[in-house]
């Protein structure tokens, strides 16, 4: 239960064994590829090393290709699956397969050809219909389209707003233009379509009349043939267009049942842009390649052995203090705190040379858990759900680790429950009461959450100092390590003084004359600590600052523990607010129906907000007492890093 400790990996080996140590590698998922060391790189003994390029641009275009092709079948037929869906479990040897991975990236080159076929066709199939509806307003005209004029005569098409006086425009016309003639071909709530026949030379004088009335030219150019002539040619290229449509539609609907294979494909590519990563970090003169990494140290062994099957030469070591900031964090977790690593690496992952806080961090936040949310029902219902999703999806490491979270805090919750006799918050009483109304009968409980409010208050606070006195308590013992124990004395030891010397003088134990020693003590190594860096007047600043800092924060810290109290008061209030909403109807299906909703309100809202409120406790007052931050995760080559299939290893 630790941050695992890694050896420095530095390796020669034969180029043409490159790709069979990598895969190597692969399987064996415990090398973490780094960049080659500055000093590494200005030996004279492989200056002529260099970096080759990568096919990663490559790779990563594909991935982007299957990853299309796998939406455009889900446009076709949504995938089926749920939370309790696990995912298929293949081989290493299959998931490996070089030729599925072929078959399957030119499936998805073919998915893709259909949809850019599809588009295209569909892209046409709305010209083709704009088209059509142009022309329609204009079928009466039986004048080929491409004639525009006579001899002496032009020949135009244009439309007319729907308002415009027909009667109007044609006696205008008639009177001052005489060579001239308005035919109206037809009418809708849009405009007039209308066809004017006009001598050359008065042309000009006409257009300038009609445009006073709105008049514009159509825009039917570049047909030729009559206008039925035109809709019955688009009549058949609509007809044919959606034939093709449909043909292209049908073949990619065939092409469903591969949706699987892309989808181990996806994971394949994931894992091929990873080594291509990796080998961007190579260097190689196309003889030998030279590479480091990290690796666990209890990895070391099985790393050893399979390195002794090539001819290659290797190196490990532990890291240096300089080399902490680049080494990989890896959190050694059991199956108990292993459940709080998505919660850590929220926050951000420990240093190198910190401290893993999931074991110390785990009793906290499952116990805080358990008191906001305070109900055996929630508890059952939520330790009923993580066993059966655990059991049915078999989720990746992260899924799981969040599920066995919600497992552990559902006990607590069931526990703190029992003890405050919460079922469905006040659920069973009032059923018992609706059944026979003179039932007086109550849950056993140690305390209840509106009778002994003051109680659960002072526990939530001790609670608080427990867990902040045990992050100080770990800052110590991190500084005793380091070296720094003097800061350990002036900075924790002091206020560990001084507060146990608040305690002895409230108690009236220690004293001496009346004079509480201890708590004296503790304010000489209060002055003492706060002033023997400081120099001249610096002094009195650097006292005032301590006491003010020191007082108003772990005021501030132990106060924010109050927020265990409240939610569990604001659970406990709302299950018994929704109980007495079901008990108005004075029905017990009535009541079982209101209740159950409102309570499923309720656990969907206390979950959220416990989840939040706990999470905060311990970023704050517990992780600002000895975290240090900053660690990079540990990644390396192998085949758990999957979102659609589930790898079964073999042995190599």
């Amino acid at each position: 239960m630790s941050i695992a400790k890694m050896k420095r990996l530095q390796m020669i080996a034969l180029d043409s064994d490159r790709d069979a140590l990598m895969e190597r590698m692969v399987h064996l998922g415990c090398v973490h590829l780094s960049e080659i060391a500055e000093e590494t790189q200005a030996d004279q003994r492989l200056s002529l090393l260099k970096r080759e390029p990568s096919a990663l641009a490559q790779r990563q275009a594909q991935l982007r290709q299957v990853q299309n092709a796998i939406q455009a079948l889900s446009g076709v037929a949504p995938a089926k699956g749920g939370m309790l869906r696990p995912r298929p479990q293949v081989s290493g040897r299959e998931f490996l397969n070089d030729e599925r991975l072929r078959e399957a990236l030119a499936a998805a080159e073919q998915i893709n050809t259909y949809m850019a076929e599809i588009g295209r066709l569909q892209a046409q199939m709305v010209r083709l219909q704009t088209e059509r509806m142009t022309l329609l307003p204009w079928q009466e005209l039986d004048l080929p389209l491409e004639l525009d004029h006579t001899r002496t005569t032009k020949i135009l098409l244009g439309t007319l707003p729907a308002a415009a006086d027909w009667q109007s425009v044609c006696g205008q016309l008639a009177d001052e233009i005489g060579e001239a003639e308005i035919c109206l071909l037809s009418e809708s709530s849009d405009q007039k379509c209308v066809l004017l026949l006009c001598h050359e030379a008065k042309l000009d004088a006409a257009l300038e009349l009609l445009r006073g009335r709105g008049f514009a030219l159509s825009q039917l150019t570049g047909m030729t043939g009559t206008v039925v002539e035109n809709v019955q040619r688009l009549d058949a290229s609509l007809e044919e267009t959606e034939k093709a449509l449909q043909a292209e539609k049908e073949a990619l609907a065939d092409m469903v049942s591969r949706r699987s294979e892309l989808q181990q494909c996806v994971d394949r590519m994931a894992l091929e842009i990873r080594r291509e990563e990796s080998c961007e970090r190579l260097l190689s003169d196309g003889c030998i390649f030279c590479l480091e990494g990290w690796v666990p140290e209890k990895k070391t062994a099985k790393l050893e052995e399979m390195l002794g099957q090539f001819d290659c030469a290797w190196a490990l070591r532990a890291p240096t203090e300089e080399e902490y900031p680049d080494v990989p964090v890896k959190l050694d977790n059991n199956r108990f705190t292993r459940s709080l690593n998505g919660i850590t690496e929220m926050y951000s992952l420990p240093a190198y040379n910190g401290v893993d806080p999931n074991p110390l961090m785990a009793p906290f936040f499952i116990l805080f858990f358990g008191m906001m949310m305070a109900d055996m029902a929630y508890g059952l219902l939520m330790i009923l759900g993580s066993l059966v999703y655990l059991k049915k999806a078999r989720p990746a490491e992260n899924g799981r680790n969040f599920a066995e979270l919600i497992l552990w805090c559902g006990v607590a919750t069931f526990i703190v429950g029992a003890m405050t006799g919460g079922f469905f918050g006040d659920f069973i009483p009032q059923l018992l009461k609706l059944i026979h109304p003179e039932s007086t009968f109550q849950m056993p409980a140690l305390f209840t959450p509106l009778d002994d409010t003051v109680a659960i208050l002072v526990g939530s606070l001790a609670l608080g100092v427990v867990q902040i006195f045990t992050g100080m308590a770990i800052s110590v013992v991190k500084k005793v390590k380091d070296g720094h124990v003097a800061d350990a004395i002036w900075d924790e030891g002091t206020w560990w003084v001084l507060l146990t010397g608040l305690v002895l003088m409230i108690l009236k134990v220690g004293n001496v004359g009346g004079v509480p020693v201890v708590l004296c003590i503790g304010g000489v190594m209060l002055l003492y600590g706060s002033t023997y860096q400081a120099k001249g007047f610096g002094k009195v600043g650097s006292f005032i600052s301590t006491v003010y800092n020191g007082v108003t924060g772990f005021f501030s810290d132990i106060l924010s523990y109050v927020r265990l109290m409240a939610l569990m008061l604001a659970g406990s209030v709302l299950a018994q607010v929704f109980n007495t909403l079901g008990s108005v109807f004075g029905s017990v299906i009535g009541f079982i129906i209101i209740s159950l909703i409102g309570n499923a309100l309720n656990l969907a809202l206390n979950l959220l907000g416990c989840y939040v409120h706990d999470m905060r406790l311990q970023f704050l007052e517990f992780f600002g007492r000895f975290y240090q931050e900053g660690g990079k995760a540990y990644t390396p080559l192998s085949l758990n890093d999957t979102k659609y299939v589930e790898i079964i290893k073999e042995e190599q």
